[in-house]
């Protein structure tokens, strides 16, 4: 385009909504000199758009209703107005008669503007067109909106203006907000669950002096009080897992962790897990878990209980139906690399063949490069992958037969891993082997350049076997409401500056 005329198209843009906001500034004002509050106040008893639409507008009498909603369309047809409200649950056609609102209320009524916030009493009933009205006897106005809204035919279609406007975009992008209140269904069936199976919801520190439980680089603060340096935490485990030696046999947290890390459709530096813990249980007893609650949440977003358990996910479904597969990581690293996970030569032949470098690293650390790389888009699932290398994984218990073998598995679903299990470790003297190990063969900046002393010492005074369990809340929602960017299923994730 040529920039002249970018500046230009600019300009002509910036003076028409210049215009726009000077015409709503003075019907403002007009509010005001009419002794109208433009903020409005309570405005009790009003119901859900989505129950009167229910009701039978043929009724005799008529259903008298009070609703309140935000302005979307207007059509003006003499001493007539026609307006949609909206709200949450649901959009309806109000008509503003003259003689029906009386003077006040039409004074009121030549002030509106798409996005004003307002309250009406009137009768349910049809058009002569057949549109379900509410029949307006008395206008209440509830707030002003100084702000241009979009227009009806494109002022939402730019994806970084959604994101940037997501209060406009929940009004003005259906699957936005029907997004938004399944995330809350999904989290409420979540909790709801776990309650019934006796666990208890608990609330850990966000704010770490050692940032523990998983190799990420925290973000890093400073309490001025104390002078100490503390990090955002960037996993919930090491606080939960206290919990446990303290006696506390089943315990989960949903809350949010922080990694100071890269953007991508699957990751954003702030999200949402789900950790669980259960003593005296297992990475078994975490997989029968986990498929029973996702079974659990995917019926609650279903049409009806008889409904099958299948979801729409991209191009395709996600069938949710029980039992889920399970095969263990060496047999699908055989399968699709064509080599054994424990044939060393085999496994550096592979990973040079695939353009992944293999100077210095350890032979596990490779070996899931490779699974990465090749095995993991092609688990279409749901899968619970099982019995992964031992040196993956510093908080997890070796197999007694084979201690090559950590007791974790990862749930994969259309190739993206979205739950994460143990059988916890509770060895406190191989914890802190294992913890040092990795500590040396990490940079400073990582989180886990320091250990965490407390941690091994609470193990020292006895934590119960146990099995737990990692969910990212986030993921989960992308799945379960076909979302195919991370970014969409979080109200407000972390954008650059706006410029």
């Amino acid at each position: 385009m040529d920039p002249l005329w970018n500046l230009i198209g600019k300009r002509i843009v910036s003076d028409a909504l210049n215009t726009f906001e000077a015409s709503r500034a003075e019907k403002l004002q007009r509010l005001k000199e009419l002794q109208i509050d433009p903020w409005g106040g309570r405005f009790d008893d009003h119901r859900p758009i989505r129950e009167i639409r229910a009701l039978d507008p043929e009724a005799e009498p008529p259903h008298q209703v009070r609703a309140a909603g935000r302005i979307l369309q207007r059509r003006v047809q003499g001493k007539v107005h026609f307006v949609d409200i909206w709200d949450w649950t649901g959009r309806i056609q109000v008509y503003l008669g003259q003689k029906q609102i009386g003077e006040l209320g039409w004074k009121i009524t030549q002030n509106l503007d798409l996005g004003d916030l307002i309250g009406v009493d009137g009768i349910l009933k049809k058009t002569r067109t057949g549109e379900l009205t509410i029949f307006a006897d008395k206008l209440t106005f509830l707030t002003k909106s100084l702000e241009p809204h979009p227009d009806k035919w494109g002022g939402m279609q730019d994806i970084e203006y959604r994101l940037r406007h997501r209060y406009l975009d929940l009004i003005y992008t259906p699957e936005t907000l029907d997004r938004a209140l399944k995330r809350v269904k999904i989290i409420r069936t979540i909790r709801n669950f776990l309650d019934n199976e006796g666990y208890l919801e608990v609330e850990t520190p966000v704010l770490h002096a050692i940032a523990g439980g998983a190799a990420a680089r925290p973000f890093v603060t400073h309490h001025n009080a104390l002078n100490i340096q503390l990090y955002q935490r960037i996993a919930l485990e090491l606080h939960l897992k206290r919990l446990l030696v303290g006696g506390l046999e089943k315990v989960y947290e949903i809350g949010r962790v922080f990694r100071n890390e890269g953007i991508s459709p699957k990751h954003n530096p702030e999200f949402t897990m789900l950790e669980l813990y259960q003593a005296y249980g297992d990475y078994h007893t975490m997989m029968d878990l986990t498929e029973n609650l996702i079974v659990a949440v995917v019926r609650e977003l279903l049409p009806d209980a008889n409904a099958p358990l299948k979801l729409p996910y991209g191009q395709g479904e996600i069938d949710f139906t029980p039992p889920w597969q399970r095969a263990s990581y060496a047999e699908l690293f055989q399968q699709h690399i064509g080599v054994a996970m424990d044939d060393r030569v085999g496994v550096e032949q592979a990973a040079r063949k695939h353009g992944i470098v293999t100077t210095g690293k350890d032979h596990d650390v490779l070996v899931h490069e490779l699974f990465e790389e090749c095995v993991e888009d092609k688990l279409q699932g749901p899968v619970f992958v099982y019995d992964y290398p031992a040196g993956l994984c510093p908080l997890t218990k070796r197999k007694r037969d084979a201690e090559h073998i950590a007791e974790r598995f990862e749930l994969y679903i259309q190739g993206m891993e979205l739950a994460n299990a143990y059988t916890e470790l509770n060895d406190p003297i191989t914890q802190e082997q294992t913890f040092r190990t990795q500590l040396a063969g990490l940079p400073e900046e990582e989180s886990m350049a320091r250990m965490d002393e407390d941690f091994v010492r609470a193990l020292r005074y006895g934590m119960p076997p146990a099995g737990g369990l990692g969910i990212g809340i986030d993921r989960l929602v992308m799945l379960l409401t076909n979302t195919q960017t991370i970014r969409d299923v979080i109200l407000f994730p972390l954008l650059r500056p706006e410029k």
